[in-house]
């Protein structure tokens, strides 16, 4: 580039709505957003989430309503948590051909499972009654290798149920591994794994926590989630790690804090990547928005394109349905 001022005016191209859609860079399509939903057992009516307005913990039949307002607008997809009425130190409920989770599955997949993808969330979290991810030890820590084998049983179920894809997010080393056997064995090579490869260890997943009734009762994640401030190359170890484990997919939580991390496994690898924007970035918008400090709209659709220009092929978010209704 040789031309400076006055030659060269780069506001030319920044001038009108017309020309700055032109010549856009980044661009937000509907079926790149993912909508993570929350089913819970035992209740006759939504139960709205405090921390999260317009979130709620859904019946099966308001589940199937929601999902169908999702399909409707176009999301690619939905991620399904569910928080049964009984919790054990196991989880049973994960893998239990009846439990809430399975069922609401079938649910939604004979609902919109020919119109968007529907995925599993594959985790202990929502269903032991200590809130950890994995089966404790007696001195209260988590079994990394007895939980891989409630991840499989549990991935195995779900699929069974009528999950698309299930998306493994505990953080326990060798789980895709595990999953991908599990899958295999029983006849189900063709289902992907969408990796929860880059989960840090993060205060932005406290309203998710009031959502999924799944905080810890006791401690912390922190042995097993990642450090926020943890070594270089570490989140690109567990992406590699994961890949070689025949994750089809990869994911990084949250997303606007790890921007940065977004972008050096995006460079890196050549599979779909997608983000989770987090239950605290949502709830910060909307908290902001309902005092007036920021223009609720616009801070939305600006989180999302930061996101997607980091490198996201998919986002998942709790504004899927609403902003892809407004992108159609």
């Amino acid at each position: 580039m040789t031309a400076q001022f006055p030659v060269a005016r780069p506001r030319r191209l920044r001038r009108t709505a017309p020309m700055r859609r032109m010549v856009a860079g980044t661009r937000l399509h509907p079926a790149e957003l993912v909508l993570p939903m929350f089913v819970k057992e035992g209740i006759a009516e939504p139960s709205p989430v405090g921390s999260m307005p317009g979130v709620f913990q859904h019946t099966r039949d308001s589940l199937r309503k929601a999902a169908n307002e999702a399909a409707e607008a176009g999301v690619g997809g939905l991620i399904l948590f569910g928080i049964p009425a009984v919790k054990d130190a196991r989880g049973s409920a994960a893998d239990d051909p009846q439990g809430i989770v399975q069922l609401a599955l079938a649910d939604v997949v004979s609902e919109v499972g020919d119109a968007l993808v529907v995925i599993a969330d594959t985790c202990l979290d929502e269903f032991t009654d200590h809130g950890h991810c994995g089966i404790l030890t007696p001195a209260g820590e988590v079994d990394n290798d007895a939980t891989l084998e409630r991840y499989a049983a549990s991935a195995v179920a779900q699929v069974r149920a009528g999950a698309q894809v299930v998306a493994p997010s505990g953080m326990m080393d060798g789980q895709v591994a595990a999953i991908r056997s599990a899958l295999d064995g029983e006849g189900f090579e063709q289902i992907p794994i969408l990796a929860y490869s880059a989960k840090y260890a993060s205060a932005f997943y406290g309203p998710f926590r009031e959502a999924a009734e799944c905080a810890p009762r006791s401690g912390d994640r922190n042995a097993y989630q990642q450090d926020p401030a943890g070594p270089a190359g570490e989140a690109l170890r567990e992406v590699r790690l994961d890949l070689s484990e025949g994750a089809d997919a990869v994911m990084i939580k949250p997303a606007l804090a790890y921007l940065d991390i977004l972008r050096q496994v995006r460079d890196a690898v050549d599979v779909p990547l997608a983000a989770y924007q987090v239950s605290g970035e949502y709830a910060m918008v909307e908290a902001a928005a309902a005092n007036g400090w920021v223009d609720r709209d616009r801070a939305i659709m600006e989180s999302l394109v930061a996101i997607r220009r980091a490198g996201a092929d998919l986002i998942l978010t709790y504004w899927a349905t609403e902003v892809a209704a407004k992108l159609r």
